[in-house]
């Protein structure tokens, strides 16, 4: 995918073009079907989700954005990771109710969080750790969110946050450190 054209058509976008948006979506529903397969693929078998409801749900979403001035592709995705994340946490949390005390929707951490196995996560846990990451450090759990939600590399994520591929590293590793251990410790956190 071009970058180019999908930060030309945000641009336009964002300065009242609706038809910007008609163009762009062909160029990003692969990219967002991606994504949501992604999270998808790492959730309880027995979810309910599917992928492309999921992309359709942050589709409106991002269509119902307003106020956002969109910089680039990677600010796009960006803001797409914060509405997957929302979307999978109010999932998971109406099929908590609905189950009534039941184990909320798992999903299954990549190499990011677990490097040796890969560990089922309930989502709920995981939205909590990351709030209280973010009152520790704020920019970490932006890191997390971006690679892990929307699936941004290391130089998109700097992009995203604008600073250095290699302060991403950092707070990648030391943030996936930290929640591995705020989520062990929580009981929520294995499968």
């Amino acid at each position: 995918m071009a970058g180019v054209g999908v930060t030309a058509l945000l641009l336009d976008w964002s300065n009242g073009d609706r038809g910007a948006l008609e163009r762009l979506m062909p160029l990003v529903y692969e990219e967002l079907r991606e994504i949501a397969r992604r999270h998808l693929s790492r959730e309880d078998p027995a979810h309910t989700l599917q992928s492309t409801a999921l992309v359709h749900e942050a589709y409106l979403r991002l269509v119902d954005q307003k106020r956002v001035q969109w910089q680039n592709r990677a600010h796009f995705f960006a803001v797409a990771a914060q509405l997957v994340r929302r979307i999978l946490l109010d999932h998971a949390r109406r099929r908590h109710a609905a189950k009534r005390g039941g184990a909320g929707t798992v999903l299954t951490l990549d190499e990011g969080l677990v490097a040796e196995r890969q560990r089922a996560l309930d989502v709920v846990a995981l939205d909590e750790a990351l709030n209280a990451l973010a009152e520790l450090d704020a920019q970490q759990a932006r890191v997390v969110e971006l690679r892990f939600f929307a699936g941004l590399t290391i130089a998109e994520t700097a992009e995203a946050m604008g600073i250095s591929g290699a302060t991403v590293q950092r707070d990648w590793i030391t943030a996936k450190a930290w929640l591995f251990d705020r989520l062990k410790g929580s009981g929520r956190g294995a499968g």
